[in-house]
C-alpha cells in the first residue's frame, strides 16, 4: 500500500529572496538534522541571464532503523537525489526527491515548493508532499513502512524550525534584506546562442519532469489549501501525519462530493473518531454526508421547532460553559418522563430533537472558539440522574435510547468532551449494562460518574465547572434555566391510531409478550438461572383488571423437559403438589397491580435455579390469596366468559459476566424491593418491599 504525505501550507513572514539564503545554509551538512549526514553536487547550470539555477544533489541520509533491520539490509544510510530548480524571476523553488539506495524494492518520491505568498509578497510559503511504496523488503515492508513515516514527519516537523534559525542567524549578523533579482543586459552574441538549438545536457534537461505533479504546478495558495497557522488557531495542534490526513480528505471532498463540503472542524472529527486512518475516516463521513442530505439535517436549526409539549417536559438545555470554555447542556434525566414522552410524541419527534441539540452544539463551540480565540471542538454534558427509576427502563424508551445514541456517534463523533454524570442512583448500573455496549470506547473514557453528593468538593464538579456555572439544584449559585421535567399527563399521550400512523404500536408490540389471566389460573414464566448473581428486569402494562405481581425461587424446573438456559416456559407452571416454603419460595413481596398502570422493576438473583414471574388476578377484598388454585377457581376460569385480565410483558437477564455495574449497588433493591424514588413509596401503597415502580 502506498502511503502519502501531504502538508498544510507553511508561512514564512520574511521575502522569498531572504529564505533562499537561509535554504542555501542547510548544505552541504545540517546538524540541526542530525540523520542528514552530508550531501554533494551532482550538477549544477544556470540559465544565460542567471534567473534559473538547477542544482542536482546526492544526499546522505543515516538509517534510524534496529540493528537488526541495518544488518539485514546491509546499509548505515541511504542515498536520496534532490533536484532543485531555483527561479529567481518567478521567484519558485521546486525540489524534487527519490531514493536510490533499494530503489528496486522501495519507492519514494518527495515534492516540495517555495513560493511568494499571494497576499503578501514580502512572506513565503512552503508546501511539501511525498509518497512511500515499499514493494519488498526482506519480510520487514511493515516494519519498515512504521520507521519510515515516524522518521519523516519527525524531520518534516523539524524542517520549518531549521529554516527559522538561519533566518535568525542571518538577521544577527546583519542581513535582513536581500535585494531582488534583476536580469543583466543580454549581449547579441548571447541572444544568438539562446535561440539556436538546445543541447540536451543543457538546463532543460535538469528541469524537474511533470511527475512533480498539481501541488507543484499550482503553487498559488487558494481556496483549496490550508495554512499551518490558521490550522494551529482555529483546529489546535496536529501532528504532521494528522494535518496531512485532514488536507488529503478535504482535497478528496472537493474533486469528488457533489454538494456542500463540510467544514475543517467537521472533516476533522471524522479523522479523530476513526484514529487518522484516512480510508476508514473517509467512509464514515461518506456515510453521514448522505444521511445529512437525505434527512435535510443542514436546515434544522432553521425549520426545527420543537412541539410544545416537549418544551415544558424535556428536562434540558444550554446553560454556559465548563472550564475549559466547551458550551455546556444540562439534561436532567432522572426528572424527565421518557416513556411519558415516547408515548406523547413519538420516537421520531425525540430523535429530531436530539439532532437539534447536536446541530446547536456545533454551531455554539464555533462561537466559542471565534470568541476565545483558540480551537473549541467539542461541548461538556452534565447528565444528572436523581430520581432515575426503574419507569426510564421501560423496554421500547431503552431501544429508542441506543438508536439516538447509533446515530448520534455515526454522524457528530468527538463532539462531546466531557460527560459528568451526577447523584447516579442504585439502578444506574443496570441502564449502564443496557446502554455502554453501543457507545464508543473513545466517547466512553470522557464519562465522569459521580454517586450520592460526591460531585460536592474537591475532584467533583468544582474542577469542571466554575462555582458561579454550578446550578442551584446542585448546590450552586446559578439560577438554572432548563425545564424541571416531571410526569407527562396521560391526556396529552397520542392514540392507538396516531400510534400506529407512526409505527410505534406495532414496534412495542414487537418487543412486548401478551397475556391473560384468568380467575384461579395465573400467567408465570419461568427463568433458569445457572449462577448465582444475574440481574432480572421486567416491565409489563396492566392494559385490563387488576392482577398481583410475584417472584417465586425453585431449585428444579417446575415442568420436566430439557430447556437452554435463559429461555422461558410460560402458563400455569407451578405443580399443585409444590408446598410453600418446601419446593420454592417468595423472594419478593407480592405487589398489587391496578388496571392502567405500567410497573418496571429488578431483582439481583442470590441462587442459582429456576425464578418464576407470576401474575394473579387480583381477590376482591375479604378474600384469601392462594398462590395455587383450587378446584373451584379452575371450573371459575374454564366456565368465565372470557378473560378477566390482560397485560404486555417483556423480561430480560444480565448476566454476571454482561454486567458492568456494581451488582452490590443493586443489593439494597433485592430485598423486598426497597423504594427507587420518592414516587414509588406514594405509588406502592404500603407495600414497601417491592422494587416495582408504578406508573399511573
Amino acid at each position: 500500500m502506498v502511503q502519502r504525505y501531504q502538508s498544510p501550507v507553511r508561512v514564512y513572514k520574511y521575502p522569498f529572496e531572504l529564505v533562499m539564503a537561509a535554504y542555501e545554509k542547510r548544505f552541504p551538512t545540517c546538524p540541526q538534522i542530525p540523520v542528514f549526514l552530508g550531501s554533494e553536487v551532482l550538477r549544477e547550470s544556470r540559465s544565460p541571464d542567471g534567473a534559473v539555477h538547477v542544482v542536482e544533489r546526492s544526499c546522505r541520509l543515516r538509517v534510524d532503523a534496529p540493528r537488526l533491520l541495518r544488518k539485514i539490509a546491509g546499509v548505515e544510510h541511504v542515498v536520496f537525489v534532490q533536484t532543485n530548480v531555483l527561479n529567481w524571476k518567478e521567484r519558485t523553488l521546486l525540489i524534487e526527491a527519490h531514493n536510490e539506495t533499494f530503489a528496486n524494492r522501495v519507492v519514494v518520491n518527495e515534492h516540495c515548493s517555495y513560493t511568494v505568498h499571494p497576499e503578501n509578497e514580502d512572506w513565503t510559503c512552503f508546501e511539501q508532499s511525498a509518497s512511500l511504496d515499499i514493494r519488498s523488503f526482506f519480510g520487514f515492508e511493515n516494519a519498515l513502512e512504521k520507521i519510515a513515516m515516524k522518521q519523516y514527519t519527525a524531520n518534516v516537523k523539524r524542517g520549518k524550525e531549521v529554516i527559522e534559525h538561519y533566518l535568525n542567524e542571518l538577521i544577527s549578523q546583519g542581513t535582513s534584506h536581500i535585494p531582488r533579482w534583476t536580469p543583466a543586459p543580454v549581449r547579441e552574441e548571447d541572444a544568438r546562442n539562446q535561440a539556436g538549438p538546445r543541447d540536451p545536457g543543457s538546463l532543460e534537461a535538469h528541469r524537474p519532469s511533470s511527475a512533480l505533479g498539481p501541488a507543484l504546478e499550482a503553487v498559488s495558495m487558494d481556496g483549496d489549501k490550508l495554512d499551518a497557522d490558521y490550522i494551529e488557531r482555529c483546529l489546535g495542534h496536529l501532528t504532521p501525519m494528522q494535518e496531512s490526513c485532514l488536507i488529503q480528505l478535504r482535497h478528496w471532498l472537493q474533486e469528488t462530493h457533489k454538494g456542500k463540503i463540510p467544514k475543517d472542524e467537521h472533516i476533522l472529527r471524522f479523522l479523530r473518531a476513526r484514529d487518522f486512518h484516512l480510508d476508514k475516516a473517509r467512509e464514515m463521513l461518506c456515510q453521514s454526508l448522505s444521511w445529512r442530505k437525505q434527512h435535510q439535517v443542514d436546515l434544522l436549526l432553521q425549520t426545527w421547532q420543537p412541539p410544545a409539549l416537549l418544551e415544558e417536559f424535556y428536562a434540558g438545555g444550554w446553560h454556559y460553559q465548563d472550564i475549559d470554555g466547551r458550551p455546556l447542556y444540562i439534561l436532567r434525566l432522572g426528572q424527565m418522563d421518557t416513556k411519558g414522552l415516547m408515548k406523547a410524541v413519538g420516537e421520531e419527534v425525540l430523535l429530531r430533537h436530539v439532532l437539534s441539540v447536536n446541530e446547536e452544539g456545533q454551531k455554539r463551540c464555533e462561537g466559542s472558539t471565534r470568541q476565545l480565540g483558540r480551537p473549541i471542538s467539542s461541548w461538556t454534558c452534565l447528565l444528572d440522574l436523581e430520581g432515575l427509576n426503574m419507569r426510564h427502563l421501560w423496554r421500547p424508551g431503552v431501544k429508542a435510547l441506543l438508536r439516538m445514541i447509533e446515530v448520534v456517534e455515526d454522524n457528530y463523533p468527538e463532539t462531546l468532551g466531557r460527560l459528568l454524570i451526577v447523584r447516579a442512583p442504585r439502578v444506574f448500573p443496570v441502564l449502564w449494562t443496557l446502554i455502554s455496549p453501543f457507545i464508543n470506547e473513545n466517547t466512553r473514557r470522557k464519562f465522569l460518574i459521580y454517586s450520592g453528593s460526591n460531585y460536592q468538593g474537591p475532584g467533583g464538579l468544582v474542577d469542571y465547572l466554575d462555582r458561579e456555572v454550578i446550578p442551584d439544584f446542585l448546590g450552586g449559585e446559578s439560577v438554572c434555566n432548563v425545564p424541571e421535567g416531571g410526569l407527562v399527563p396521560k391526556s396529552l399521550y397520542m392514540t392507538e391510531e396516531e400510534q400506529e400512523h407512526s409505527d410505534q404500536l406495532w414496534q412495542w408490540s414487537e418487543t412486548y409478550h401478551s397475556a391473560s389471566v384468568l380467575r384461579g389460573a395465573p400467567h408465570e414464566v419461568a427463568v433458569e438461572i445457572l449462577e448465582g448473581e444475574s440481574v432480572i428486569t421486567w416491565d409489563f402494562d396492566i392494559l385490563r383488571g387488576d392482577v398481583v405481581f410475584s417472584l417465586y425461587h425453585a431449585k428444579k424446573v417446575p415442568r420436566p423437559g430439557a430447556r437452554e438456559p435463559g429461555t422461558r416456559a410460560s402458563g400455569q407452571l407451578i405443580d399443585k403438589g409444590w408446598v410453600l416454603g418446601r419446593d420454592y419460595s417468595r423472594v419478593e413481596a407480592p405487589l398489587v397491580c391496578r388496571e392502567g398502570e405500567s410497573i418496571q422493576g429488578s431483582h439481583v438473583t442470590r441462587w442459582p435455579g429456576v425464578y418464576l414471574l407470576q401474575w394473579q388476578m387480583h381477590s376482591p377484598p375479604g378474600s384469601v390469596a392462594c398462590s395455587l388454585p383450587g378446584v373451584d377457581d379452575v371450573l371459575t376460569a374454564l366456565h368465565s366468559p372470557g378473560p378477566k385480565c390482560k397485560l404486555l410483558y417483556y423480561y430480560e437477564v444480565l448476566a454476571s459476566e454482561d454486567f458492568r455495574g456494581s451488582m452490590s449497588s443493586l443489593e439494597s433493591c433485592t430485598s423486598g424491593f426497597s423504594q427507587l424514588s420518592a414516587a414509588t413509596s406514594s405509588s406502592s401503597s404500603g407495600q414497601s418491599h417491592s422494587s416495582s415502580l408504578v406508573s399511573r
